[in-house]
């Protein structure tokens, strides 16, 4: 056995150690004296936001956290880091390769995803095409610590690095793809041998559950470079994976480009010991975030990251979607194709909700509430938003008789068995002229508007077969089978007091009807016998405006009849000022106008004439949409 000795000093005369010890006394004092004026460890008290800046710093904010200190510190690293950071990681990888700690794995996390960062931001090329493969390492190192097979238990998700670690892993698997500069990055799903620190890694891409064709996509953007404005929620579900936006191909000007919520996730196969020798795989896997929530990892369920307000956002960037639904109501051709458009990819199961947007309008003026419904825990996994798009000029008959093709030509489309119940299910929300339209899909009208119109009797009209047909679509409405409730938003069913005569003359100037329109129309007013004391301009070709003048009695036989005894409607009404029912409006339709007797629940909201992204308007219809899914059997899963 070692024996340690230490020599104690010689002994100083008495004489000496009389002449010191004044000298020892004074030094002795000094050093207390300094010590008192700045002790070398303390605690100062400062408020709360403060201490929590100091426990939350972590590698995303900017510098490595009091987690990762302590590790440093451990192996006595910290100075090294600073000096040679990729020496320091890889004594500190091959640390991770023999200790049975799972801290150093979260250390390597952050410290690589630190270096990738500093790597970015050089001049030289030749520097900042090394970040990816930090960023790759961090989301390795990342993996490796939640969910790798290690000795020590996986981390408490109590754990403040449980979730750093989820970030990190997020936020690096989007950097460890991209390709281009960091202001206008793009992901590129691909697979391949990397090149990392510790070793080689290979890659394999896999589009797990992402249904469209990679040529099909202009784009992958990565979801956590956009700030979202305009939108009040941000629908953003908390799991593993790099949140995306995959921008479509435009390969139809006349329809809306795709813009898909995706996540991209990187499984890892192996561990640290494996990574030094080189033979470290992992699996990029591309997931459609509409389809899929969870993966299995291991035994485990694991939700995926996702973010479905980004896309949605992002879609909106454009100028000319804002301008559509004026040029549309002019323009005697379809900019975007009339249709039905998906919000999201059809799942059987889940109920329809179709917004039907309003004059000179489009369905961005719907995104507020979509996005809100779509973001609630209670309804996402029950209901589907569509949105249904057509020129606002033309003539109500002529657009409600297209919404009605389209939700048959769509439910054909999609379940031509008949075997989705949810497709029978659908609600259709209607603002202002949309409102109409909305009826028309849940009312028995026979030849009440005909007769409103016209002292002839339709059926005795000398029309062939094919005009018969062509013009019966216009002038009677049955209830469709797939639609069970209707909800109205200031809808003008007596008509709007803004539609004057000199308004709607004006308008008719200017407005561009689609041949096809003019035609049906020419046809109803050759055969037509006008009934006497009918308003001069059902004498040609009718606008919309035309169809919500108040003294258009069209429209006032349409208000007189109710929704069909098996649809359940209701009634949102915006009001101006202090107004109180019966009196007042929105400033485009009066109180008078928009009530009728026949609905389930009438709400009358504080507002203007827009108001579908009223906090209050949205909740009212959240409220009928659970109620609505009560009545259906489909229990929503919170409240």
């Amino acid at each position: 056995m070692t024996r340690t000795v230490i020599a104690l000093p010689a002994k100083r005369s008495t004489t000496a150690s009389r002449v010191l010890r004044p000298s020892l006394a004074l030094a002795l004092a000094v050093t207390l004296f300094g010590a008192g004026c700045a002790n070398p460890i303390g605690a100062k008290r400062v408020s709360g936001r403060a201490t929590y800046r100091q426990l939350t710093a972590n590698a995303l904010t900017g510098s490595y956290s009091d987690a990762t200190r302590q590790v440093l510190h451990r192996f006595d690293l910290r100075a090294a880091y600073a000096r040679r950071p990729d020496e320091t990681l890889l004594a500190l990888h091959a640390r991770a390769a023999e200790d049975t700690r799972r801290d150093v794995l979260f250390a390597l996390a952050e410290l690589s995803y630190l270096r990738g960062e500093r790597l970015a931001r050089q001049v030289r090329a030749t520097e900042r095409a090394k970040a990816p493969d930090h960023h790759l390492a961090a989301a390795i190192y990342s993996w490796l610590y939640l969910l790798g097979d290690h000795p020590e238990a996986p981390p408490s998700p109590y754990d403040r690095r449980f979730r750093v670690a989820c970030d990190l892993y997020n936020r690096s698997v989007a950097l460890a793809f991209a390709e281009g500069p960091r202001t206008n990055s793009i992901v590129r799903m691909a697979g391949g041998v990397r090149h990392t620190g510790p070793g080689p890694v290979q890659v394999e891409f896999h589009q797990a559950a992402f249904k469209w064709r990679l040529d099909e996509i202009k784009a992958f953007l990565p979801a956590d470079e956009f700030t979202v404005r305009g939108l009040t929620v941000r629908d953003r579900r908390h799991g593993l994976g790099a949140p995306l936006i995959a921008v479509g191909e435009n390969t139809d000007p006349q329809r809306f480009v795709r813009h898909i919520p995706a996540t991209a996730l990187l499984r890892v196969d192996g561990d640290a010991r494996r990574w030094s020798a080189g033979t470290l795989s992992a699996t990029l896997e591309l997931y459609s975030r509409y389809e899929v929530d969870r993966v299995s990892v291991a035994g485990r369920e694991i939700p995926l990251e996702g973010d479905t307000t980004a896309p949605l956002a992002y879609s909106l960037n454009a100028d000319w979607i804002w301008k559509l639904g004026f040029e549309q109501f002019f323009s005697g051709q379809e900019k975007i194709r009339s249709a039905i458009y998906l919000a999201q990819p059809y799942q059987p199961g889940r109920i329809p909700v179709i917004f039907v947007h309003g004059t000179f309008s489009s369905p961005v003026w719907w995104a507020e509430m979509w996005n809100t419904l779509r973001a609630d825990p209670a309804l996402r996994d029950h209901c589907q938003f569509w949105n249904f798009v057509y020129p606002s000029g033309q003539p109500i008959p002529v657009s409600a008789a297209r919404l009605r093709d389209e939700i048959n030509r769509k439910v054909a489309q999609l379940d031509p068995a008949g075997e989705d119940a949810a497709l029978r299910q659908m609600v259709v929300i209607g603002h202002s002229q949309g409102g109409l339209l909305t009826k028309l899909t849940a009312t028995e009208t026979g030849d009440a508007l005909w007769r409103a119109v016209s002292a002839e009797d339709f059926d005795q009209l000398p029309l062939s077969p094919a005009e018969r047909e062509e013009l019966i679509q216009l002038i009677r409405f049955t209830p469709l089978a797939t639609v069970q409730r209707v909800v109205f938003i200031c809808t003008p069913h007596r008509g709007s007091y803004l539609a004057t005569s000199l308004v709607r003359s004006l308008a008719a100037l200017f407005i561009r009807l689609p041949d096809r329109v003019v035609r049906s129309a020419s046809h109803l007013l050759a055969w037509r016998e006008p009934v006497p004391g009918a308003p001069a301009h059902l004498g040609r070709v009718p606008t919309s405006l035309d169809n919500m003048s108040p003294r258009n009695p069209w429209l006032l036989a349409l208000a007189d009849i109710p929704v069909a005894p098996e649809v359940a409607a209701h009634s949102i009404i915006a009001l101006k000022g202090r107004a109180q029912p019966p009196n007042g409006g929105d400033g485009v339709v009066k109180y008078r106008s928009a009530h009728v007797d026949y609905v389930e629940s009438e709400y009358v909201v504080r507002a203007s004439h827009g108001c579908q992204g009223k906090a209050s308007v949205i909740e009212e219809v959240r409220r009928i949409l659970l109620e609505h899914l009560a009545d259906a059997g489909q229990r929503p899963t919170a409240r």
